[in-house]
Protein backbone atom coordinates (compact mmCIF):
# COMPACT_ATOMS: atom_id res chain seq x y z
CA UNK A 1 0.00 0.00 0.00
CA UNK A 2 0.98 3.29 -0.36
CA UNK A 3 2.00 5.42 2.66
CA UNK A 4 -1.19 6.54 4.96
CA UNK A 5 -1.19 10.49 5.71
CA UNK A 6 -0.56 10.27 9.54
CA UNK A 7 -3.30 13.10 9.86
CA UNK A 8 -6.35 11.51 8.54
CA UNK A 9 -5.81 8.73 11.18
CA UNK A 10 -5.49 11.34 14.40
CA UNK A 11 -8.30 13.20 13.01
CA UNK A 12 -10.75 10.12 12.48
CA UNK A 13 -9.75 7.83 15.08
CA UNK A 14 -11.19 10.80 17.34
CA UNK A 15 -14.52 9.50 15.68
CA UNK A 16 -13.86 5.94 16.83
CA UNK A 17 -17.18 4.84 18.96
CA UNK A 18 -16.03 2.73 21.78
CA UNK A 19 -15.97 -1.21 21.30
CA UNK A 20 -16.88 -0.32 17.49
CA UNK A 21 -19.24 -1.96 15.35
CA UNK A 22 -18.20 -5.63 14.79
CA UNK A 23 -16.97 -8.41 17.40
CA UNK A 24 -13.25 -8.94 16.31
CA UNK A 25 -13.16 -12.03 14.03
CA UNK A 26 -9.04 -12.56 14.98
CA UNK A 27 -8.75 -13.61 18.40
CA UNK A 28 -5.44 -14.45 20.44
CA UNK A 29 -2.32 -16.24 19.04
CA UNK A 30 -1.41 -19.27 19.63
CA UNK A 31 2.01 -20.54 19.51
CA UNK A 32 3.20 -22.94 16.51
CA UNK A 33 5.19 -25.25 16.59
CA UNK A 34 8.75 -25.21 15.24
CA UNK A 35 12.43 -26.52 15.32
CA UNK A 36 14.96 -25.04 13.50
CA UNK A 37 18.41 -25.74 12.07
CA UNK A 38 20.77 -23.65 13.23
CA UNK A 39 23.91 -24.73 11.31
CA UNK A 40 23.90 -22.40 8.73
CA UNK A 41 27.44 -20.32 8.51
CA UNK A 42 25.74 -17.11 8.95
CA UNK A 43 22.59 -18.18 11.58
CA UNK A 44 24.82 -16.35 13.74
CA UNK A 45 24.66 -12.82 12.14
CA UNK A 46 21.21 -13.17 10.58
CA UNK A 47 19.76 -13.92 14.51
CA UNK A 48 21.64 -10.34 15.24
CA UNK A 49 19.54 -8.52 12.76
CA UNK A 50 16.40 -9.64 14.00
CA UNK A 51 17.13 -9.53 17.39
CA UNK A 52 18.64 -6.00 17.39
CA UNK A 53 15.38 -4.25 15.53
CA UNK A 54 12.69 -6.21 17.95
CA UNK A 55 14.83 -4.55 20.92
CA UNK A 56 14.78 -1.52 19.15
CA UNK A 57 10.85 -1.69 19.46
CA UNK A 58 9.36 -3.96 16.50
CA UNK A 59 7.31 -6.24 18.29
CA UNK A 60 8.02 -9.63 16.00
CA UNK A 61 9.68 -10.61 12.94
CA UNK A 62 10.17 -14.23 11.22
CA UNK A 63 12.89 -14.19 8.47
CA UNK A 64 14.15 -17.01 5.81
CA UNK A 65 16.83 -16.61 3.91
CA UNK A 66 18.28 -18.84 1.21
CA UNK A 67 21.76 -17.95 0.29
CA UNK A 68 24.86 -20.23 -1.33
CA UNK A 69 25.05 -22.10 1.92
CA UNK A 70 21.56 -23.26 1.96
CA UNK A 71 18.24 -22.50 4.07
CA UNK A 72 18.19 -19.86 7.47
CA UNK A 73 15.18 -19.43 8.88
CA UNK A 74 14.70 -17.61 12.36
CA UNK A 75 12.52 -15.28 14.29
CA UNK A 76 12.67 -12.90 17.40
CA UNK A 77 10.21 -10.57 19.67
CA UNK A 78 6.11 -11.41 19.78
CA UNK A 79 4.15 -12.69 18.11
CA UNK A 80 0.89 -11.44 21.08
CA UNK A 81 2.48 -9.53 23.20
CA UNK A 82 -0.25 -9.57 26.06
CA UNK A 83 -0.18 -13.56 25.82
CA UNK A 84 3.80 -13.55 26.02
CA UNK A 85 3.48 -15.54 22.60
CA UNK A 86 6.97 -16.12 20.92
CA UNK A 87 7.37 -15.17 17.00
CA UNK A 88 8.17 -18.11 14.95
CA UNK A 89 8.64 -19.08 11.67
CA UNK A 90 5.98 -20.86 11.46
CA UNK A 91 3.79 -18.19 12.76
CA UNK A 92 1.03 -16.76 10.06
CA UNK A 93 0.83 -13.10 9.47
CA UNK A 94 -0.28 -10.77 7.13
CA UNK A 95 1.67 -9.87 3.92
CA UNK A 96 -0.43 -7.05 2.86
CA UNK A 97 0.41 -5.68 -0.89
CA UNK A 98 2.20 -9.52 -1.65
CA UNK A 99 -1.09 -10.69 -2.38
CA UNK A 100 -0.81 -7.97 -5.80
CA UNK A 101 1.67 -10.29 -7.05
CA UNK A 102 -0.49 -13.57 -6.11
CA UNK A 103 -3.53 -11.63 -8.11
CA UNK A 104 -1.39 -10.59 -11.02
CA UNK A 105 -0.23 -14.53 -11.23
CA UNK A 106 -3.65 -15.61 -11.46
CA UNK A 107 -4.19 -12.65 -13.77
CA UNK A 108 -1.60 -13.59 -16.16
CA UNK A 109 -2.62 -17.40 -16.13
CA UNK A 110 -6.10 -15.80 -17.42
CA UNK A 111 -4.43 -14.10 -19.96
CA UNK A 112 -2.96 -17.45 -20.96
CA UNK A 113 -6.43 -19.09 -20.78
CA UNK A 114 -7.66 -16.44 -23.20
CA UNK A 115 -10.22 -15.04 -20.70
CA UNK A 116 -8.78 -11.39 -21.96
CA UNK A 117 -5.65 -10.09 -22.73
CA UNK A 118 -3.39 -7.29 -21.38
CA UNK A 119 -4.22 -4.65 -24.11
CA UNK A 120 -8.03 -4.88 -23.42
CA UNK A 121 -9.64 -1.58 -22.10
CA UNK A 122 -11.11 -2.12 -19.00
CA UNK A 123 -14.50 -0.73 -20.42
CA UNK A 124 -14.98 -4.13 -21.29
CA UNK A 125 -15.58 -5.65 -17.83
CA UNK A 126 -16.64 -2.55 -15.48
CA UNK A 127 -20.05 -0.74 -15.26
CA UNK A 128 -20.92 2.22 -16.46
CA UNK A 129 -20.99 3.31 -13.09
CA UNK A 130 -17.45 2.69 -12.30
CA UNK A 131 -16.60 3.93 -15.73
CA UNK A 132 -18.54 7.22 -15.43
CA UNK A 133 -17.54 7.97 -12.28
CA UNK A 134 -13.75 7.04 -12.17
CA UNK A 135 -11.50 9.18 -13.69
CA UNK A 136 -8.78 7.52 -16.40
CA UNK A 137 -11.09 4.24 -16.05
CA UNK A 138 -12.39 4.50 -19.43
CA UNK A 139 -8.75 4.46 -21.18
CA UNK A 140 -7.11 2.09 -19.33
CA UNK A 141 -5.77 -1.62 -19.73
CA UNK A 142 -5.04 -4.12 -17.60
CA UNK A 143 -2.05 -3.99 -18.41
CA UNK A 144 -2.18 -0.38 -17.23
CA UNK A 145 -3.99 -1.98 -13.67
CA UNK A 146 -0.92 -4.38 -13.42
CA UNK A 147 2.05 -1.56 -13.59
CA UNK A 148 0.67 1.19 -11.97
CA UNK A 149 0.46 3.45 -15.39
CA UNK A 150 -3.55 4.23 -14.76
CA UNK A 151 -3.05 7.47 -12.88
CA UNK A 152 -6.09 6.56 -11.23
CA UNK A 153 -6.96 7.82 -7.50
CA UNK A 154 -5.52 5.59 -4.66
CA UNK A 155 -8.75 4.21 -2.75
CA UNK A 156 -6.26 4.23 0.56
CA UNK A 157 -5.45 7.92 0.41
CA UNK A 158 -9.28 9.04 0.69
CA UNK A 159 -10.08 10.42 4.12
CA UNK A 160 -13.82 8.75 3.73
CA UNK A 161 -12.25 5.51 3.24
CA UNK A 162 -10.31 5.60 6.48
CA UNK A 163 -12.69 7.03 8.95
CA UNK A 164 -15.07 3.82 7.59
CA UNK A 165 -12.09 1.95 8.22
CA UNK A 166 -11.70 3.04 11.80
CA UNK A 167 -15.70 3.16 12.62
CA UNK A 168 -16.20 -0.26 11.68
CA UNK A 169 -12.84 -2.25 11.71
CA UNK A 170 -14.00 -5.50 11.10
CA UNK A 171 -16.61 -4.93 7.98
CA UNK A 172 -15.78 -7.66 5.03
CA UNK A 173 -15.18 -5.23 2.18
CA UNK A 174 -16.46 -5.72 -0.92
CA UNK A 175 -14.81 -4.40 -4.07
CA UNK A 176 -18.63 -2.25 -5.29
CA UNK A 177 -18.55 -0.25 -1.59
CA UNK A 178 -14.77 0.37 -1.79
CA UNK A 179 -14.56 1.75 -5.26
CA UNK A 180 -17.07 4.26 -4.16
CA UNK A 181 -14.65 5.80 -2.16
CA UNK A 182 -12.65 7.28 -5.44
CA UNK A 183 -15.84 8.29 -7.08
CA UNK A 184 -14.94 11.91 -8.55
CA UNK A 185 -11.15 11.82 -7.44
CA UNK A 186 -8.84 13.20 -10.08
CA UNK A 187 -7.14 11.24 -12.09
CA UNK A 188 -2.80 11.87 -10.79
CA UNK A 189 -1.66 11.75 -14.66
CA UNK A 190 -3.51 11.02 -17.97
CA UNK A 191 -3.67 7.55 -18.55
CA UNK A 192 -0.44 5.67 -19.95
CA UNK A 193 1.80 8.91 -19.50
CA UNK A 194 3.77 8.30 -16.05
CA UNK A 195 3.81 5.65 -13.21
CA UNK A 196 2.21 5.64 -9.68
CA UNK A 197 1.29 2.79 -7.47
CA UNK A 198 -2.38 2.79 -6.18
CA UNK A 199 -4.45 0.00 -4.87
CA UNK A 200 -7.30 1.12 -6.87
CA UNK A 201 -5.62 -0.64 -9.93
CA UNK A 202 -5.86 -4.19 -8.07
CA UNK A 203 -9.20 -3.44 -6.71
CA UNK A 204 -10.25 -3.27 -10.16
CA UNK A 205 -8.55 -5.96 -11.17
CA UNK A 206 -10.50 -7.89 -8.82
CA UNK A 207 -14.10 -6.44 -10.13
CA UNK A 208 -12.91 -7.70 -13.85
CA UNK A 209 -11.93 -10.56 -12.88
CA UNK A 210 -15.20 -11.49 -11.25
CA UNK A 211 -17.08 -10.40 -14.27
CA UNK A 212 -15.23 -11.75 -16.74
CA UNK A 213 -14.74 -15.00 -15.44
CA UNK A 214 -18.30 -15.10 -13.72
CA UNK A 215 -16.94 -16.83 -10.41
CA UNK A 216 -15.32 -15.02 -7.41
CA UNK A 217 -11.38 -13.95 -7.59
CA UNK A 218 -10.77 -15.71 -4.07
CA UNK A 219 -12.10 -18.78 -5.30
CA UNK A 220 -9.81 -18.53 -8.97
CA UNK A 221 -6.68 -17.35 -6.54
CA UNK A 222 -6.96 -20.49 -4.28
CA UNK A 223 -7.73 -22.95 -7.46
CA UNK A 224 -4.99 -21.76 -9.52
CA UNK A 225 -2.24 -20.52 -7.71
CA UNK A 226 -2.28 -21.38 -3.82
CA UNK A 227 -3.47 -24.97 -4.25
CA UNK A 228 -1.32 -26.05 -7.15
CA UNK A 229 1.97 -24.62 -5.32
CA UNK A 230 0.86 -26.43 -1.92
CA UNK A 231 0.88 -23.24 -0.14
CA UNK A 232 -0.60 -24.64 3.09
CA UNK A 233 0.09 -22.09 5.45
CA UNK A 234 -1.34 -19.48 2.75
CA UNK A 235 -4.85 -17.77 3.37
CA UNK A 236 -7.07 -15.00 1.37
CA UNK A 237 -8.99 -13.02 3.70
CA UNK A 238 -11.81 -12.97 4.38
CA UNK A 239 -12.45 -15.08 2.04
CA UNK A 240 -10.60 -18.24 3.81
CA UNK A 241 -11.24 -18.52 7.67
CA UNK A 242 -7.51 -17.75 9.62
CA UNK A 243 -5.68 -20.02 11.73
CA UNK A 244 -5.49 -19.58 15.62
CA UNK A 245 -1.35 -19.27 14.51
CA UNK A 246 -1.97 -15.40 13.15
CA UNK A 247 -0.06 -12.64 14.73
CA UNK A 248 -1.10 -10.22 16.17
CA UNK A 249 -0.61 -6.85 14.64
CA UNK A 250 0.36 -3.65 16.13
CA UNK A 251 0.89 0.15 15.27
CA UNK A 252 2.06 3.20 17.62
CA UNK A 253 -1.09 5.68 16.47
CA UNK A 254 -0.70 7.91 18.18
CA UNK A 255 3.18 8.63 17.68
CA UNK A 256 4.21 8.58 21.25
CA UNK A 257 5.84 5.46 22.14
CA UNK A 258 2.64 3.34 23.13
CA UNK A 259 1.93 0.66 20.07
CA UNK A 260 -1.94 -0.79 19.73
CA UNK A 261 -3.42 -3.72 18.96
CA UNK A 262 -4.54 -3.10 14.95
CA UNK A 263 -5.27 -6.79 14.00
CA UNK A 264 -8.77 -6.82 13.39
CA UNK A 265 -8.24 -3.27 11.32
CA UNK A 266 -9.44 -4.45 7.75
CA UNK A 267 -8.33 -2.29 5.61
CA UNK A 268 -10.06 -2.90 2.94
CA UNK A 269 -8.85 -7.07 2.41
CA UNK A 270 -9.72 -9.50 0.68
CA UNK A 271 -10.30 -7.26 -2.54
CA UNK A 272 -7.19 -7.40 -4.63
CA UNK A 273 -4.88 -5.23 -3.19
CA UNK A 274 -4.10 -7.11 0.26
CA UNK A 275 -5.37 -9.82 2.20
CA UNK A 276 -2.69 -12.88 2.05
CA UNK A 277 -1.91 -14.36 5.08
CA UNK A 278 1.42 -16.43 4.99
CA UNK A 279 4.37 -17.77 6.62
CA UNK A 280 8.05 -16.68 5.55
CA UNK A 281 8.24 -20.64 4.41
CA UNK A 282 5.02 -20.53 1.81
CA UNK A 283 6.40 -16.85 0.76
CA UNK A 284 9.69 -18.21 -0.49
CA UNK A 285 7.66 -21.48 -2.24
CA UNK A 286 5.76 -18.82 -4.20
CA UNK A 287 8.52 -16.42 -5.04
CA UNK A 288 10.49 -18.70 -6.13
CA UNK A 289 8.00 -21.04 -7.82
CA UNK A 290 7.06 -17.69 -9.97
CA UNK A 291 10.73 -16.14 -11.06
CA UNK A 292 13.45 -18.43 -9.90
CA UNK A 293 11.73 -21.88 -11.55
CA UNK A 294 9.52 -20.09 -13.70
CA UNK A 295 7.09 -22.93 -13.47
CA UNK A 296 4.22 -21.19 -12.60
CA UNK A 297 3.70 -18.76 -16.34
CA UNK A 298 4.78 -19.83 -19.49
CA UNK A 299 7.91 -17.66 -20.81
CA UNK A 300 6.42 -15.34 -23.32
CA UNK A 301 3.67 -14.66 -20.02
CA UNK A 302 6.89 -14.45 -17.71
CA UNK A 303 8.35 -11.64 -20.16
CA UNK A 304 5.58 -9.62 -19.80
CA UNK A 305 5.86 -9.91 -16.19
CA UNK A 306 8.93 -8.80 -15.69
CA UNK A 307 8.82 -5.64 -18.34
CA UNK A 308 9.39 -2.78 -16.00
CA UNK A 309 8.53 0.87 -15.79
CA UNK A 310 10.66 3.57 -15.53
CA UNK A 311 11.47 3.97 -11.47
CA UNK A 312 8.87 5.22 -10.02
CA UNK A 313 10.13 8.50 -8.13
CA UNK A 314 11.00 8.31 -4.86
CA UNK A 315 10.36 4.65 -4.34
CA UNK A 316 13.84 2.89 -5.77
CA UNK A 317 12.52 0.58 -7.40
CA UNK A 318 10.69 -0.40 -10.88
CA UNK A 319 6.94 -1.70 -11.69
CA UNK A 320 6.53 -4.69 -13.47
CA UNK A 321 3.11 -6.54 -13.77
CA UNK A 322 2.20 -7.10 -9.47
CA UNK A 323 5.76 -7.54 -9.55
CA UNK A 324 8.88 -5.07 -8.28
CA UNK A 325 12.20 -4.39 -9.74
CA UNK A 326 13.42 -2.86 -6.31
CA UNK A 327 16.42 -2.17 -3.94
CA UNK A 328 17.25 0.10 -7.04
CA UNK A 329 19.19 2.31 -4.55
CA UNK A 330 22.04 -0.38 -4.20
CA UNK A 331 24.79 -1.56 -6.23
CA UNK A 332 23.46 -1.92 -9.86
CA UNK A 333 23.60 -6.25 -9.37
CA UNK A 334 21.98 -6.52 -6.27
CA UNK A 335 18.60 -5.65 -7.42
CA UNK A 336 15.53 -8.37 -6.33
CA UNK A 337 12.25 -9.14 -7.50
CA UNK A 338 9.47 -9.26 -5.78
CA UNK A 339 7.08 -7.31 -3.59
CA UNK A 340 6.62 -5.20 -0.65
CA UNK A 341 3.77 -5.45 1.91
CA UNK A 342 2.44 -2.52 4.27
CA UNK A 343 -0.52 -2.24 6.23
CA UNK A 344 -1.72 -0.55 9.45
CA UNK A 345 -0.27 -3.24 11.66
CA UNK A 346 1.69 -5.43 9.64
CA UNK A 347 4.77 -5.35 7.11
CA UNK A 348 6.16 -7.98 4.92
CA UNK A 349 8.80 -8.45 1.60
CA UNK A 350 8.99 -11.14 -0.48
CA UNK A 351 12.33 -11.43 -2.92
CA UNK A 352 14.76 -12.98 -5.21
CA UNK A 353 17.70 -11.45 -6.30
CA UNK A 354 18.81 -13.19 -9.73
CA UNK A 355 22.04 -12.38 -9.83
CA UNK A 356 23.54 -14.03 -6.24
CA UNK A 357 20.30 -16.74 -6.56
CA UNK A 358 19.07 -15.66 -2.75
CA UNK A 359 15.95 -15.73 -1.48
CA UNK A 360 14.58 -13.37 1.35
CA UNK A 361 11.05 -13.11 2.92
CA UNK A 362 10.13 -11.95 6.50
CA UNK A 363 7.29 -10.94 8.02
CA UNK A 364 6.77 -8.21 10.37
CA UNK A 365 4.03 -7.64 13.13
CA UNK A 366 3.82 -4.10 13.07
CA UNK A 367 2.40 -1.16 10.37
CA UNK A 368 5.30 0.71 8.91
CA UNK A 369 2.21 2.06 6.47
CA UNK A 370 2.32 5.41 8.28
CA UNK A 371 4.21 7.65 10.60
CA UNK A 372 5.18 6.56 13.60
CA UNK A 373 8.85 6.90 15.13
CA UNK A 374 9.15 2.69 14.44
CA UNK A 375 9.01 3.36 10.67
CA UNK A 376 12.62 4.17 10.73
CA UNK A 377 13.49 1.38 12.52
CA UNK A 378 12.55 -0.71 10.11
CA UNK A 379 13.32 0.96 7.17
CA UNK A 380 16.83 0.14 8.88
CA UNK A 381 16.13 -3.32 9.42
CA UNK A 382 15.51 -3.95 5.66
CA UNK A 383 18.66 -2.04 4.61
CA UNK A 384 20.47 -4.17 7.24
CA UNK A 385 18.96 -7.33 6.44
CA UNK A 386 19.88 -7.14 2.52
CA UNK A 387 23.36 -5.95 4.17
CA UNK A 388 23.91 -8.97 5.71
CA UNK A 389 22.43 -11.30 3.30
CA UNK A 390 24.85 -9.78 0.72
CA UNK A 391 28.54 -9.99 3.26
CA UNK A 392 30.23 -12.07 1.93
Amino acid sequence: MRTIRYWVLLAVISLLPAGGCQKPEIGHTETCSFTGNQQHPKAQAYQAVLDKYTAAGLPGISALVRDEYGVWVGSSGKADIARNIDMQPCTVSKAASLTKTFVATLTLKLVEEGVFTLDDPIDHWLPHEVLDKVKNARGSTIRMLLNHTTGIADVIEDNGFYLSVLNNPAKKWKPEELIKFVYGDDAVFPAGTSVQYSNTNFLLMAMIINAATGRDHSELLREKVIAPLGLDDTYYYWHDPLPSTVAQGYFDLYNNGTILNMTNFNTGSGNGYGGIYSTVFDLRTFIEALVREKRVLAAPMMNEMLTFTAPEEGANRANGLGIFKDFLERAPDQFAYGHRGRDLGYTADMYWFPNQDYTMTYLINYGTDAKSSLRQVFYDFRTAMVDAVMEK
